[in-house]
């Protein structure tokens, strides 16, 4: 079933990249009209070369379909073949790796927006393999935006609060209440995503987003990381790694960090890195190791779930990355089946009664953590069919 998510329908499926080339690992958002591009990358751990074909479809701000027929808002072609693939080399892990580039030649969006990038097997939609968001912007919609601490008193030290303009003086709009929608999310994830529909005043040509309530975000910490950049020593947070017929790695220990106060240290704000420093070119002669996760129930949690998300598992809660408990060591182990590089992670807790899944308890909330925050901003024009994406802006709250 098709979902309008960041998703990998086969587990043969591993390392699916998408980013503006400008930066490697960076928000999946281009200008509209302009040279930049977005590169869509995977493997194919199966070993066998397929016929895969991408396309796209236009979206609305909540990501439900346009319903636009795709010579709407496609230039070219509605649907192309992926045609750069090329075959591990010297790895234990075999695999194919797929990439491409939009816009190209064979297909150039004609309209801003929000859109779903889905690539399939054998021109079938119905078998699908990937999906991922990304969003083609204007410019009409200037922002300007600032980070504080919470209004709430009893947040202040753990929460972050985003207050935000949005100048609309470019745009044809009637109604400033309905014809605009501003989504905000932290650290490119869309779980975190908070959809303003109404500003809280307007003055002149400005819509003005700063209510006492709104936009209030927890913190969060620093995300944990480990770098297998190399798998002939140990790096950062590695305790061990097994070669075999499979490469097998043992990070350290992991324990809560919910803790009174809040200690710095970098990260790539939930993202990963495919880099190989033993090798040449990573996307085909780096190799794939068994990461073993391993937390210390070392604090009181209520009746739940733990999991070990990030980037690399487009920070879904499934049995994939649902850790479990061994009561002999009093731990909580996972692992996962990644690539060589350099990975971001936090544990994720869902509590059975609520469903309600937060990172606090295990990784704690300080208003001093490093994140961006997306701001963008999705407008529709009179007796439009569509929303377009008018406007973009990543606020850091390093930069204060």
């Amino acid at each position: 079933m098709l979902q309008y998510t960041d998703h990998v329908y086969r587990a043969s499926i591993k390392s699916v990249e998408c980013y503006n080339t400008v930066k490697e690992g960076s928000f999946p958002i281009i200008q509209l009209r302009s040279n930049e591009q977005l590169r869509l990358a995977f493997d194919d751990l199966e070993g066998r070369s397929r016929n895969y074909y991408y396309s796209l479809e236009h979206c609305d701000a909540q990501w439900n379909t346009s319903r636009l027929s795709p010579a709407e808002y496609l230039q070219g072609f509605m649907e192309d073949r992926i045609m750069d693939y090329n075959y591990s080399s010297g790895t234990v892990q075999k695999y194919i790796h797929y990439e491409v580039k939009l816009p190209n030649q064979n297909m150039m969006p004609k309209l801003a927006g929000n859109y779903l990038l889905k690539v399939y097997e054998n021109s079938d939609q119905s078998r699908m393999i990937i999906t991922r968001r990304v969003y083609i912007t204007g410019s009409a919609a200037g922002i300007g935006a600032e980070v504080l601490p919470s209004n709430t008193v009893l947040l202040r030290a753990t929460n972050q609060k985003l207050n935000f303009q949005v100048n609309y003086g470019g745009l044809n709009v009637q109604n400033p209440y309905n014809d605009i929608k501003v989504l905000v999310m932290q650290n490119g994830c869309p779980q975190t995503g908070r959809l303003n529909t109404r500003p809280t005043y307007i003055r002149g040509t400005q819509l003005i987003y700063n209510d006492f309530n709104i936009n209030d975000f927890s913190g969060g910490n620093e995300f944990r990381h480990f770098d297998t950049r190399t798998l002939k020593l140990n790096s950062d947070h590695i305790a061990r790694i097994f070669k075999d017929t499979a490469n097998t790695i043992l990070l350290t220990g992991d324990e809560s960090r919910n803790q009174n106060a809040y200690l710095f240290q970098y990260d790539i704000n939930g993202s990963f890195y495919v880099i190989n420093q033993d090798g040449r070119d990573a996307r085909t002669d780096g190799d794939y190791a068994y990461v073993f996760f391993n937390l210390t129930a070392n604090t009181t949690l209520p009746q739940g779930d733990i999991y070990v998300t990030g980037k690399f598992n487009n920070y879904e809660l499934t049995a994939a990355n649902k850790m479990l408990y061994d009561a002999t060591r009093n731990q909580y182990t996972a692992h996962a089946l990644l690539k060589q590089g350099v990975y971001d992670y936090q544990y994720v807790f869902q509590n059975s009664a609520t469903k309600q899944a937060d990172s606090k308890p295990l990784e704690g909330s300080y208003f001093e953590t490093e994140n961006d925050y997306q701001i963008l901003v999705y407008y529709r024009s009179p007796g439009s069919r569509w929303e377009e994406l008018v406007g973009y802006k990543v606020v850091n709250t390093g930069r204060r």
